[in-house]
């Protein structure tokens, strides 16, 4: 099953140093959380970026999901802070 890739916007992107990525598939039942705290293990930039969950939001496939939603066989998840308006 090919790759899923993995985008960052604003200041996680920023922490990050990267835009996008992609990494190996996670199990079918893997959510966003799951992978968002496999990607925050890796440490550094990820670490700072992902550590808070509770801090993020989440897109698979350009649709905006919460963090426990299974990615399933989608092929791009985003990872953004809140959107603020104004």
């Amino acid at each position: 099953m090919a790759d899923l890739t993995i985008v960052y916007f604003a200041w996680v992107r920023e922490a990050i140093g990267r835009d996008e990525e992609r990494v190996a598939r996670p199990a079918p039942t893997a959510s966003v959380a799951d992978l968002v705290a496999t990607l925050a293990a890796r440490g550094g930039g990820y670490a700072e970026a992902l550590g808070d969950p509770a801090r993020l939001r989440a897109a698979i496939d350009q649709r905006f999901v919460p963090l426990d939603t299974p990615i399933g066989d989608a092929r791009e998840v985003a990872l953004f802070p809140p959107v603020t308006g104004g």
